[in-house]
């Protein structure tokens, strides 16, 4: 199974990519929607955050039998990724944590547009 949609870049983006991820509620355990809905939703706002302003943001969604892979691509130049240390109230930028945490596997690739993806075993 194989879908894309676009979003205009706005705060109502991650939502609306959560409810495309609630498409699968039949597919996956309830954890593991959950993780998928909450990745996704924090890739998706950071593409609205750091994408450029003239962009929209578009999720893909493939689901096959091993795994998920969700993808996210954005206008944005890109970036390089390294895990910080977890600062007293600073409420802020937890995503790629999140990712790197929950996902299997995970990633960012740069070329015309970025795209940052996550993998979430079926099986595991």
């Amino acid at each position: 199974m194989f879908y894309s949609e676009s979003f205009p870049k706005s705060p109502s983006a991650a939502a609306h990519a959560r409810e495309l991820i609630a498409r699968l509620g039949a597919e996956l355990p309830s954890g593991q929607l959950d993780d998928a809905r909450l990745l996704t939703s924090e890739l998706v706002a950071n593409a609205v955050e750091h994408g450029r302003d003239d962009s929209e943001v578009e999720v893909r969604v493939d689901l096959a039998p091993e795994r998920l892979r969700v993808e996210v691509l954005d206008g944005g130049p890109g970036f390089d990724w390294a895990p910080r240390r977890a600062d007293a109230g600073n409420e802020r930028g937890w995503g790629l944590h999140f990712t790197d945490a929950v996902s299997s596997r995970w990633a960012v690739e740069r070329g015309e547009r970025t795209c940052v993806w996550f993998e979430l075993d079926r099986n595991a």
